[in-house]
């Protein structure tokens, strides 16, 4: 079952949360602009994070948010 298909039937978002998170790394490249990294990294770190695992929870939230799940 994919990520649309939990949306469709009305998964809650812990269950969402859930399938977000597990799953093999891979590895991806993105473009953003330097001052945005460094916005990102600053506040990765004050919340004790990785650049990277700073990135995957706003993914997360992003797509729990506008699956229409409530909080």
């Amino acid at each position: 079952m994919g990520y649309r298909e939990l949306v469709d039937k009305g998964a809650d978002r812990t269950e969402i949360q859930s399938y977000l998170a597990k799953g093999e790394m891979a590895t991806t490249t993105i473009r953003i602009p330097t001052n945005l990294k460094a916005a990102i990294s600053e506040e990765a770190s004050l919340s004790g994070m990785s650049f990277s695992a700073y990135i995957r929870q706003c993914a997360i939230q992003r797509l729990t948010a506008e699956a229409g799940v409530s909080k």
